[in-house]
């Protein structure tokens, strides 16, 4: 039955455990559905491999490929081109922001960033979520 709403899926990405475990549960409370990868390079290999999300939010600091790279890239992929992506970091300076926004970044959020914040900017990102 038409009904159903598919659940959005948001991909995080994040080299800190704890980072992804929390912010995973806060989404998942919200009714959506998480994938998660701890860099760049893992991220990218899921994209790749068929992970259509409504959403990425990325660190901007993680080994291998950092969160920069991972926003040029991703909107490299067919159909990445105006997917909201959003970077959640300890970054607060301008200009790594205005590196983010050249990049193709959504939005910037500092960590440590609360629920009900995050879940406020993923509702202006994503509509109809």
């Amino acid at each position: 039955d038409g009904n159903i709403i598919m659940a959005k899926i948001i991909f995080l990405v994040d080299d800190s455990a704890t980072m992804l475990m929390s912010v995973k549960n806060t989404l998942e409370m919200a009714g959506y559905k998480v994938e998660t990868a701890e860099d760049g390079v893992k991220a990218m290999a899921k994209l790749t491999a068929g992970l259509k999300p409504d959403l990425i939010i990325t660190d901007i600091n993680m080994p291998n490929m950092g969160g920069i790279e991972l926003i040029k890239k991703a909107r490299a992929l067919p159909g990445f081109r105006f997917l909201p992506i959003l970077t959640l970091t300890t970054e607060s300076q301008q200009s790594r922001r205005d590196e983010g926004k050249q990049a193709g970044a959504t939005g910037w959020l500092v960590k440590p960033v609360g629920g009900a914040d995050l879940l406020k900017v993923i509702k202006q990102v994503l509509p109809g979520a």
